[in-house]
């Protein structure tokens, strides 16, 4: 990875914008370090393995943290490719301009809407489970009613902070950076060193989790372990616009999020199983919510109030980052004309942030809420069930049409390069692995009911079907005239600009 062929010496990020085909509309206030804590507060270890931990041991035993290892290798070679894209096209809304400049718009609307219906179902999921830190923080009975009451709250305090502007936004996110940090690698390294309960060889044992004779099938179940914890990296191409020099920047936060995300999470996987007092009733799905119990025994009442209060500000800035992120997309897709209500998501406030964007990305979560509260218990299990295939579906969008463009002569041009072997190596095995990851999770159940075993299809299915009949009925962008496909022509009037 180099800056070989490097733009910044010749050209500023407005001169970059311009060549482009746009204004340098927003205000660049956001740092470095602002925009790595937006991709990690939105990957969010903390929550990722809280959710993930019981199901995980219960389907393959203590060896699924394993499972941490292969996605985050995998995501890491995804997060390789977004970088060289973002380095050439530093374009506020990351998925949707990426995937319209190096294939065109049709191809981008289906990317963004499969993408955006899954980031707003998953600002849903995340509100709705940081509901029951924030109810056990504030010592209330967990009800339907209080669910849906805290996670109303969550929604509108992240979108009064989002409304305060890019500079709020960065300063809650590195906040929860920290909180992050302390709740996970902190936390990790303590139960590990002083809190160890188990050997470290149950990390090699199925513990009786062996599936019918052979311990492949079991392991593969768990997958879920990681591929529900690595995506959240592409938020920080979401405000390429917000952040100084973007070029060289933004590729660096997102393979530090990934490299740094998976470090925390194997630490606090790894802290918990070992801190656990009674590991066998985990495998054995007798305890589904073991970590409350491991953390009151680890660190007493008191410390396990100050971990509430740490994953409740974890889980508030997670859903500020997914909000910030869905808003560039909409803004992005808005700006292009590509959407029903462009002219009124394409506008900014006047704190230079798109405020009716953010709006629509906190009002259809809380309807959503508002429709699981009514709707038959585990509907939100159900409808987020996609959530997670649509966004391996749109990132391998853009992993398929770079090595597309790279079959028609495409070398990127930004200051982000892994040369041309190491981008054309990186790129097919960030295809492999992308194609991989969709099959586990697209696997349908063996449950025998239909709709609980394809549910993830379904779910997919319903989405992606009304987005195409949009497509094709309605036409939109049929009056767009932002760019689209000209990746080698872009290349090529950079180097020229370079020359």
């Amino acid at each position: 990875m180099s800056d070989k062929g490097s733009v910044s010496t010749h050209m500023g990020d407005a001169e970059h914008l311009a060549v482009l085909g746009y204004d340098d509309s927003f205000k660049r206030s956001m740092s470095f370090w602002a925009n790595f804590a937006l991709g990690f507060t939105y990957l969010s270890p903390l929550v990722g393995v809280y959710s993930l931990f019981a199901v995980a041991l219960s389907v393959a035993g203590p060896p699924s943290i394993f499972w941490i290892l292969i996605v985050g290798g995998g995501q890491l070679l995804v997060s390789l490719v977004f970088g060289e894209v973002v380095s050439q096209f530093p374009i506020a809304g990351g998925i949707y301009p990426w995937a319209r400049r190096l294939w065109g718009k049709r191809y981008a609307w289906m990317a963004a809407w499969v993408y955006i219906w899954a980031m707003i179902v998953t600002i849903t999921a995340v509100a709705d489970y940081g509901s029951f830190f924030l109810s056990s923080l504030l010592d209330i009975v967990p009800s339907r009613e209080s669910e849906l009451i805290l996670t109303l709250i969550l929604l509108g305090v992240a979108l009064l902070l989002n409304f305060a502007g890019t500079k709020t936004m960065a300063r809650v996110a590195r906040i929860g950076l920290a909180a992050e940090l302390s709740g996970v690698i902190v936390l990790g390294l303590y139960l590990l060193i002083f809190q160890r309960r188990n050997d470290w060889s149950v990390f090699f044992t199925a513990m009786g989790n062996t599936g019918e004779g052979s311990y492949t099938a079991a392991f593969i179940g768990a997958a879920i372990a990681g591929l529900f914890l690595f995506y959240g990296f592409e938020a920080c191409g979401d405000v390429a616009e917000e952040v100084e020099n973007p070029g060289k920047r933004i590729p660096r936060a997102m393979y530090l999020t990934i490299l740094i995300g998976g470090v925390s999470a194997l630490l606090s996987f790894a802290g918990y199983v070992m801190a656990s007092p009674n590991l066998i009733s985990i495998v054995n799905g007798e305890d589904m919510d073991p970590i409350p119990g491991i953390l009151e025994t680890s660190l007493g009442t008191f410390g396990a109030k100050v971990f509430l209060v740490i994953a409740v500000t974890a889980f508030l800035s997670c859903v500020l980052s997914l909000q910030a992120a869905a808003s560039r997309l909409l803004y992005s897709f808005s700006r292009d004309e590509m959407l029903p209500g462009h002219k009124w998501m394409g506008k900014l406030s006047a704190r230079q942030v798109p405020a009716n964007a953010l709006l629509v990305a906190s009002l259809i979560p809380a309807i959503i809420a508002v429709i699981v509260y009514v709707g038959p218990a585990g509907l939100l299990l159900q409808v987020t069930a996609f959530a997670v295939l649509g966004i391996y579906i749109a990132f391998q969008a853009v992993v398929l049409a770079a090595l597309r463009k790279r079959f028609q002569g495409w070398q990127p041009a930004g200051q982000f390069s892994l040369g041309k072997a190491g981008g054309w190596l990186v790129n097919i095995l960030a295809l492999a692995w992308g194609l991989f990851a969709m099959y586990l999770l697209a696997k349908p159940g063996e449950s025998g009911d239909f709709v609980t075993d394809y549910i993830v299809l379904i779910g997919l299915v319903i989405v992606a079907g009304i987005g195409a009949l949009y497509l094709f009925i309605a036409r939109p962008g049929r009056n767009s005239t932002a760019p689209e496909n000209d990746a080698l022509e872009v290349a090529a009037k950079l180097r020229a600009h370079r020359g």
